[in-house]
C-alpha cells in the first residue's frame, strides 16, 4: 500500500506539504475502502484542494477501473469464439467512447460560443424570447381564487389524491408529466435503453452557499487527465499532456435559483416555494403561470442550459445568470443535469433532509458524499428537524383562519369543513397551553408532556397523521396567508397609505403551527417538546430534535463512502460515539493534521493567575463577582500593550460581555478620581469594537446579521490598516456571528484571547433532557451513562472554543498567538480537546507577568 501512496499523482495545482499529500492519500483511502473519514485539516493548510484532489483522483481511477473491468467481464462470461468476443468487445467499447465524446464536442462548441460572446461584449444579453411577466396575484373580484378545492380524501394511509393536486414532494401532476419529458422523475420508472447511466459521482456539501462558491473557485484551478482516453496513438500528443475538465453542478433552492422577479421578491423560502406551487395549479389562467417552466415546447432550451451548466465550473449566481439569459428555470432545469456530472455541490438541507432528496431525485446510492464544515454537522441535523412556535404566532394563525372561514364557510364541504375544525381545536388547544404556562412564574421553561399539550374537546379523535396530510395537499396555509394579504390589499384599496400598516409577513403563521404539527407524528425517543419563555419571541413551544443518528443513516447506508472534513473536527469522540454509534470502528477512519506553518509562528499560552496570584475562574457561579472583572481587565491591557496590530477577544457569552464592559466604563483604573476607567485605559492603547448581538427583525434576518458583521469588521480593519501601529481591540463572542468562517490573519489577529469556557447551561430544560437521553443510551450499550454524558458536554464547549481559535492562522506566512484565560485551560481532560496542532504549542500555565515576557519574546523577532 505504501508503494502504491508513493506513486500517487493527484494533480495537485501546486507542490502540495507533506500535509496535504497525506490528507489526499487518507482521502483517496476512504473512498476505496468504502469507509467513513472523519478528517481535521487546519484552516489555511489548502483543505479544500486536498479534498478535491484526492476525492476526483480516486473518481477518475475508479471510473477507468470499471470501464476496463466492464469490458472484461463480458469476455469473460461469453462462450464465443476469442475473435468474435474481442470484434464485439471494440465495437462496443468504441460505442462508448462514441458516446462521450458526443458529449465532450457539445461542451466544446459551448465553450467556443461562449467565448466568442465574451470578446464580442462583456456584458452583451443574448437575444432570447421575452417572456412577460405574470401577476402577483390573479384579477379576482372578491378572492375566490383562494378557496379550496373539494377534498374527498379518507385513506387512513392519506396517500389518495385527486388527480390534480400536489405530490408529496411538492410537484404537481401537470409539472411532473413536464419534467417527465425530460428525463426528470419523482418516481421510479422502466429502465430507457437511452437513458444516461447514474454513474459513481461525488456529492460536495458545506453549510452556505458561499462556502460552495469558494470550493467552486478551487475546483476551476484543478486540471485532471480523462478517466477514459480514445485508443488513438499518435506522436504529437503524449498522455500525461491530457487532460478533461470537472463536470460539475451546483444546486440550490427555490430561494436562489428563482428568476421570475414576481416570486423571487417574496425572499423568504417557505413563500417562495409556496407562490411557485400556486403558479402551477391546474386552476391557474395562462397569463399568471410561470413562463419560465420546462415543458414540452422548451425541451432544447433545458438541453441547451444542461451544455452551459457542463462547459464551466459554475456558482450558484452563474446557473441564476445562465437561466435568465436562456429563460428557463434553472431551478428545474437543472435536475436532468446531475446525472452527467462528476461533483455536484450542494447546501445542507438539500443533501440532509430525506423529502429535499426526493424533491430533487437524487439518490446517494453508491455515491461519495463529503459534508465540509462538518464540525456544526450534528447541530444542523438538529436544527433541520427541529421547529418552534411561538405563541404569538398561534393566535395570528387563529385570528387569519377565522376571517378565512366567515368568507368561504358556504364554500367549505365535506372533509375540508371537518379538518379546518379540527386545525381550530389544535391551535386552540396549543394556545390555552402556552398562555397557562405564561401566566406561571414559577420556571422560564421545562419539558411538555404532549398528552396535556393536546388536551381540548375532541382532540383525542384527531389523526395527526391525516390532518397533516391534508395540510400538505390542500395548500390551506398559503390560500389563508394569500386571502389575507388580499383581505388587507382590499380594505385599503384607493385610500392614502398612512403608514400604520403592519407589513406583509413573508411566512404565513399558520406554516409555521404545520410544521409543529408534524413534529407531532415523530419517534417519542429521538426527540423532546419543550417550552420556554424569550425576551425576544414570547412563549414558545418547540419541538427539538435530541439524536441525530437516524437522519444521518441513511445517507451513510447509501453511500459508498462518506467524509466529514473541517478545520477544527476536535474533538472527534462525538462522531463515533453518537452519529455513528452503530457502525463497527473499523470502518471509521480518521485523521488529524498539523499546520502548515513552523512552530515559532504559534504561541498558545494558558493564563491561569492574575496579577494578585489568584486564580481564574470563569464558573457561571465566579465570574460575575466584580473582583473577576477587574483582574479580566488588567489582563487584558497587559496583552494589548505587547501584542502588535490587531487583538481579538472572545467571551463566552453576549450577556457577560455587556457585564463586563458595563463594569469597565464604571470602574476607575486606581482609586485617584482623576484616573481613567478601565475602559478608557484599553482604549488609550487601542480603539475596541465590539460584535452586535443580532436584533430579531420581521425582515431578512441572515441578512441583518451579515450587514452588522460587516460593518463592524470593516470598522475594525480600517482602525488597524490606518491606525499607525496602535492596532485594534475587537470583543467577539464564542459562537457569535465572528467565530466561524471569519478570516483574521496576518494583522487582523496578531492575538486571539478566550475568556473562560462557554458551556452551555446544564440547568435549561433542553440540556437536561439531552443529558438524561445520552446518558440512558450510553448505559443501554454497557457504557458509563454519566461520563459520557460529561464528555459530550465538554466537547460541545470545546468545539465552539476551537472554532474561534481558529480563526487566527490563516496561511503558511502568518503568525499569532492563542491566549487561554482560565485555570481549567492547564488541565489534561481540556487540554486534550484542543486540535493537536494547538497542543503542540502549547505551554504550561502561567500568569499574566510571565505571558507579558513570552509575548515580548515572541513578537520580537516577527515586527518589520
Amino acid at each position: 500500500m505504501a508503494d502504491k501512496k508513493d506513486e500517487r499523482n493527484f494533480h495537485h495545482p501546486y507542490q502540495p506539504y507533506d500535509i496535504q499529500k497525506q490528507f489526499m492519500d487518507a482521502v483517496y483511502d476512504c473512498l476505496e475502502e468504502g469507509k467513513v473519514g472523519i478528517f481535521e485539516s487546519p484552516t489555511g493548510t489548502g483543505k479544500s484542494l486536498s479534498l478535491i484532489c484526492g476525492s476526483l483522483t480516486w473518481l477518475r481511477d475508479h471510473q477507468r477501473r470499471n470501464f476496463e473491468e466492464g469490458f472484461a467481464a463480458d469476455a469473460e462470461d461469453s462462450d464465443e469464439p476469442a475473435w468474435i468476443v474481442e470484434y464485439a468487445r471494440k465495437q462496443k467499447k468504441q460505442s462508448a467512447l462514441a458516446r462521450k465524446q458526443e458529449l465532450e464536442n457539445r461542451i466544446a462548441k459551448i465553450k467556443a460560443k461562449e467565448k466568442k460572446v465574451k470578446d464580442r461584449h462583456m456584458n452583451a444579453e443574448p437575444q432570447a424570447k421575452r417572456h412577460k411577466a405574470s401577476n402577483d396575484l390573479a384579477d379576482n373580484a372578491d378572492g375566490a381564487q383562494f378557496a379550496l378545492n373539494d377534498y374527498e380524501s379518507d385513506d387512513n394511509g392519506g396517500n389518495h389524491r385527486q388527480p390534480h393536486d400536489f405530490n408529496e414532494f411538492g410537484l404537481s401532476a401537470q409539472n411532473q408529466a413536464l419534467l417527465e419529458q425530460i428525463g426528470y422523475t419523482t418516481k421510479p420508472k422502466e429502465e430507457d435503453i437511452d437513458d444516461v447511466p447514474d454513474e459513481t459521482k461525488i456529492f460536495f456539501c458545506s453549510r452556505t452557499h458561499s462556502q460552495l462558491t469558494q470550493f467552486s473557485s478551487e475546483l476551476r484551478r484543478v486540471h485532471m487527465p480523462p478517466a477514459i482516453t480514445p485508443e488513438v496513438t499518435t506522436d504529437l500528443i503524449e498522455q500525461d499532456t491530457l487532460t478533461e475538465d470537472v463536470k460539475h453542478l451546483t444546486l440550490g433552492s427555490r430561494k436562489n435559483l428563482c428568476i421570475n422577479s414576481k416570486v423571487n421578491k417574496l425572499r423568504n423560502p417557505t413563500a417562495i416555494n409556496e407562490r411557485c406551487m400556486e403558479l402551477q395549479q391546474p386552476g391557474t389562467s395562462s397569463d399568471c403561470k410561470c413562463p419560465f417552466l420546462p415543458n414540452k415546447e422548451n425541451v432544447a432550451l433545458v438541453n441547451e442550459f444542461r451544455d452551459h451548466a457542463l462547459a464551466k465550473v459554475r456558482d450558484i449566481e452563474d446557473l441564476g445568470v445562465l437561466g435568465k439569459k436562456l429563460g428557463i428555470c434553472p431551478y428545474y432545469a437543472s435536475r436532468p443535469v446531475t446525472k452527467y456530472c462528476e461533483i455536484v455541490t450542494l447546501p445542507y438541507p438539500l443533501l440532509l433532509q430525506k423529502s429535499a432528496r426526493k424533491a430533487l431525485d437524487l439518490s446517494l446510492k453508491d455515491h461519495i458524499v463529503i459534508i465540509d464544515e462538518a464540525h456544526n454537522l450534528m447541530d444542523a441535523i438538529t436544527g433541520i428537524y427541529s421547529v418552534s412556535v411561538t405563541l404569538d404566532q398561534a393566535q395570528e394563525a387563529r385570528t387569519q383562519l377565522t376571517i378565512y372561514l366567515q368568507k368561504f364557510r358556504n364554500k367549505l364541504k365535506g372533509k375540508n369543513r371537518v379538518y379546518v375544525a379540527q386545525i381550530l381545536r389544535l391551535i386552540d388547544s396549543i394556545v390555552a397551553y402556552l398562555q397557562a404556562k405564561a401566566s406561571e412564574s414559577k420556571t422560564s421553561d421545562g419539558m411538555v408532556d404532549t398528552t396535556a399539550l393536546l388536551t381540548g374537546k375532541g382532540l383525542d379523535q384527531i389523526n395527526v397523521y391525516k390532518l397533516n396530510t391534508y395540510l400538505q395537499e390542500s395548500r390551506l396555509a398559503r390560500k389563508v396567508d394569500g386571502y389575507t394579504t388580499y383581505a388587507a390589499q382590499s380594505e385599503t384599496s384607493g385610500q392614502a397609505n398612512t403608514g400604520g400598516r403592519a407589513p406583509r409577513q413573508a411566512v404565513p403563521v399558520l406554516t409555521q403551527v404545520q410544521a409543529f404539527l408534524m413534529a407531532l407524528m415523530n419517534p417519542s425517543d429521538e426527540g423532546r417538546f419543550f417550552y420556554s419563555s424569550e425576551e425576544a419571541s414570547g412563549m414558545t413551544l418547540k419541538y427539538m430534535l435530541l439524536d441525530p443518528t437516524f437522519h444521518f443513516k441513511d445517507v451513510v447506508e447509501d453511500a459508498r463512502a462518506v467524509v466529514l472534513a473541517g478545520g477544527t473536527m476536535s474533538p472527534m469522540s462525538d462522531y463515533e460515539d453518537h452519529l455513528f454509534s452503530y457502525l463497527d470502528r473499523a470502518k471509521i477512519t480518521t485523521l488529524s493534521c498539523g499546520h502548515v506553518i513552523p512552530s515559532s509562528s504559534l504561541l498558545a499560552i494558558p493564563v491561569v493567575q492574575t496579577l494578585r496570584g489568584t486564580e481564574f475562574n470563569f464558573t457561571f457561579e465566579k465570574r460575575n463577582t466584580e473582583q473577576m472583572m477587574i483582574d479580566l481587565a488588567h489582563t487584558i491591557l497587559s496583552v494589548v500593550r505587547h501584542v502588535p496590530d490587531g487583538v481579538v477577544i472572545f467571551f463566552p457569552s453576549y450577556s457577560y460581555m455587556d457585564t463586563c464592559t458595563a463594569a469597565w466604563k464604571r470602574i476607575r483604573l486606581t482609586p485617584t478620581p482623576d484616573s481613567a476607567s478601565l475602559w478608557d485605559s484599553i482604549c488609550n492603547v487601542k480603539p475596541i469594537f465590539l460584535e452586535q448581538r443580532s436584533q430579531p427583525t420581521s425582515g431578512n434576518t441572515s441578512s441583518t446579521k451579515e450587514d452588522a458583521r460587516d460593518s463592524v469588521l470593516s470598522a475594525y480593519s480600517t482602525a488597524i490598516d490606518s491606525g499607525k501601529g496602535r492596532g485594534a481591540v475587537l470583543f467577539a463572542v464564542i459562537g457569535g456571528t465572528l467565530s466561524e468562517g471569519i478570516n483574521f490573519s496576518d494583522a487582523l489577529g496578531r492575538a486571539v484571547v478566550v475568556i473562560g469556557l462557554p458551556f452551555p447551561n446544564p440547568h435549561s430544560a433542553e440540556w437536561k433532557a439531552k443529558m438524561q437521553y445520552i446518558s440512558t443510551k450510553a448505559a443501554s450499550q454497557g457504557r458509563d451513562g454519566k461520563a459520557v454524558a460529561r464528555d459530550f458536554y465538554e466537547n460541545a464547549c470545546m468545539r465552539a472554543v476551537n472554532q474561534s481559535v481558529g480563526r487566527a492562522i490563516r496561511h503558511r506566512g502568518d503568525y499569532a498567538s492563542i491566549i487561554l484565560v482560565d485555570r481549567r485551560f492547564s488541565g489534561p481532560r481540556i487540554q486534550a480537546k484542543l486540535p493537536e496542532w494547538i497542543r503542540n504549542s502549547l505551554t504550561n500555565g502561567t500568569g499574566i507577568q510571565e505571558v507579558e515576557k513570552r509575548l515580548d519574546a515572541f513578537f520580537a523577532g516577527k515586527r518589520i
